[in-house]
């Protein structure tokens, strides 16, 4: 006979029910996926256990405001929490250029570090696989134009030609599409500031 295991989401549920093995059963299932990860980051095994450590302080922190909201995608989210918590480490230690979090803030400007450093790579390609991600949450329109603005360093006049829509419509898909991305970015809990 196969015994059934509790899936992550009815653990999470128990936990927040009060069931504290729970979440025991929770961190011992994932700790070397989730240790695996942010080692593979960090390459130093007391780092890696304070990061670890970290993670599952906010991950605990969350569920016991019952903010918690990924239905069914609790390793994913937990992974998410401790690259965070990695880019985190990098720029306290001097090791990423700090970013001011400013109303004109332009988080594309997170990508434009050119230092060899392969802690700055690893980083840097994260950071754009995530923005990647974050850009197919957006309406076609507004893709449409970030994409050309900056992954084809297109003119706003030339994507009004492209577009057959006016400049001021291109811009104004711009500033929508950039407000709308920090507003995935705080739904997400994905931090790309310092």
């Amino acid at each position: 006979m196969v015994t059934q295991f509790p899936s992550d989401a009815l653990l999470v549920q128990a936990y927040m029910g009060g069931d504290e093995s729970a979440l025991c059963q929770l961190i011992h299932r994932h700790k070397q996926k989730i240790y695996g990860f942010i080692y593979s980051k960090v390459m130093d095994k007391d780092i890696a256990e304070d990061i670890f450590q970290d993670t599952f302080i906010k991950v605990i922190n969350t569920l016991k405001r019952r903010a918690y909201n990924e239905e069914g995608k609790f390793l994913p989210w937990v992974i998410r929490i401790s690259h965070n918590l990695v880019i985190d480490y990098f720029r306290k230690n001097n090791r990423m250029p700090k970013f001011e979090n400013r109303e004109d803030f332009n988080i594309f400007s997170v990508l434009g570090d050119n230092t060899p450093n392969i802690e700055k790579q690893i980083i840097r390609s994260q950071v754009q696989e995530d923005v990647r991600k974050l850009i197919e949450e957006l309406p076609e329109d507004q893709k449409e134009v970030l994409i050309m603005r900056i992954y084809k360093d297109m003119s706003f006049k030339e994507i009004s030609e492209s577009t057959g829509v006016s400049i001021n419509t291109a811009l104004g898909r711009m500033r929508y599409a950039l407000i709308n991305l920090r507003k995935i970015i705080e739904k997400h809990n994905i931090i790309l500031t310092y």
